[in-house]
């Protein structure tokens, strides 16, 4: 149960990360899609560390 939590912020920081450079690209917002890509590499950073810590 303790390996899930980590999964489902990862997902979701992902998939809200996708929605803010969607959303930036359609409202035309450089400052949303750099946001939305910060959001992603931060969720990809705690993934790829979590992953690690855990092998």
């Amino acid at each position: 149960m303790k390996h899930v939590i980590p999964v489902l912020l990862v997902t979701l920081g992902l998939v809200i990360g996708a929605a803010g450079i969607v959303y930036g690209e359609a409202d035309d917002s450089p400052g949303l899609q750099l946001l939305g890509a910060l959001v992603v590499l931060a969720a990809v950073v705690l993934g790829v560390r979590t992953a690690r810590r855990r092998s």
